[in-house]
């Protein structure tokens, strides 16, 4: 053990020397630092120094001074062990027994065969030919695995590409992370698009709306890029002198690349809604009915980008400077960052960008 070690004897001799007396207390911490056991081990050895020493053996007056349940100390308490300190290490939970395979190789052959034979048949469809032909069964689930372990699809570099397009959008940072909605301006932005058909033509108005102030700001685009909506977030950052935060937006194809590189390049932490669910943006989903409702039905629309950005341009100051909002007590937008003083009063000054 540890404690037989020459170090210990080594530092045991040390101190004999000086006469200074040690207790086993401070031997544990000295030994715990040499041992580099995790902070965790070491709050569990805080635990039974305390108990030991200023709680005299007490282990109601150490739960109720560490904040801890009383189950959890004894369940270390009795697992420790003082000449082995790493005994209030976590230990692996992993289970001692994993889950084997329910197929054998007889089965495996077959389900290769038959999936090369039908390589665009559903993993349902070929259990239930596997039925048939062999008077057996093996599930779809099988199936599955067979398929991913060897690979049996019908274009296997299409295939990689879906699986690494499903990784990547797994990785993305959700609405849902972002707990705390702090009532500044810029915090945090929510972006839209609404996609428009006319007469054969696509027109693409990417909307963007301040989560506590309500700010918005809109535009309209002839395609359905990153570079357009990387364009929009240009105007915006330098409509608000770079006071955006955090940007929330779908998972659609505008908001990824050059958008994204931009974010980055702007320090601009980006949020995605979950996939098919709308009520992830509501304020945004909101400005954007108000846009339709009371502006683009009253035969403001034209398919001429600039045209149409002029005549919205005018639609947007009236919503920002003139429009009372019953979510901000009647204030307009620019009223209600103006009162809390967050946002300059030259903001004016920028909206024609």
């Amino acid at each position: 053990m540890y404690l037989k070690s020459m170090a210990y004897k080594q530092y045991r001799a040390a101190l004999k020397k000086l006469q200074i007396p040690v207790s086993k207390y401070d031997l544990w911490r000295k030994v715990s630092k040499t041992l580099k056991l995790s902070n965790k081990a070491c709050q569990r050895l805080d635990w039974i120094i305390f108990y030991h020493t200023k709680a005299n053996k007490n282990a109601s007056l150490t739960v109720r001074h560490f904040g801890i349940p009383r189950s959890q100390f004894y369940y270390w308490f009795n697992r420790f062990d003082e000449t082995n300190l790493r005994s209030l290490e976590d230990k692996s939970t992993a289970p001692h027994h994993a889950r084997q395979r329910e197929i054998n190789s007889i089965e495996e052959q077959r389900a290769i065969a038959l999936r090369k034979g039908h390589m665009h048949w559903g993993k349902v469809k070929l259990a239930k030919l596997y039925w048939n032909t062999h008077k057996e069964r093996l599930s779809s689930w099988q199936f599955q695995r067979v398929i991913q372990i060897y690979r049996l699809y019908p274009k296997v570099a299409r295939n990689t590409k879906i699986q690494a397009k499903r990784q990547k959008s797994q990785k993305k940072k959700r609405i849902t992370e972002l707990k705390r909605k702090l009532p500044v301006l810029g915090f945090l932005f929510h972006f839209d698009t609404i996609e428009i058909h006319w007469q054969g033509l696509k027109r693409y108005i990417i909307t963007v709306i301040d989560h506590f102030t309500k700010l918005a700001f809109a535009r309209m685009y002839a395609t359905k890029s990153s570079k357009s909506a990387r364009d929009f977030l240009l105007r915006v950052s330098f409509l608000l002198d770079g006071y955006i935060t955090n940007a929330h937006q779908d998972n659609g194809p505008e908001f990824a690349k050059c958008f994204k590189e931009l974010c980055k390049k702007l320090n601009i932490t980006q949020y995605h809604s979950r996939p098919q669910t709308p009520k992830d943006n509501p304020i945004c989903e909101r400005f954007n009915q108000t846009l339709e409702y009371e502006w683009l039905r009253e035969g403001n629309f034209t398919p001429n980008v600039a045209l149409f950005n002029s005549r919205l341009k005018e639609f947007i100051i009236e919503y920002d400077f003139t429009r009372p909002h019953e979510a901000l007590d009647y204030l307009t937008p620019i009223e209600f960052a103006i009162k809390y003083k967050q946002l300059s009063e030259r903001y004016p000054s920028y909206t024609n960008c």
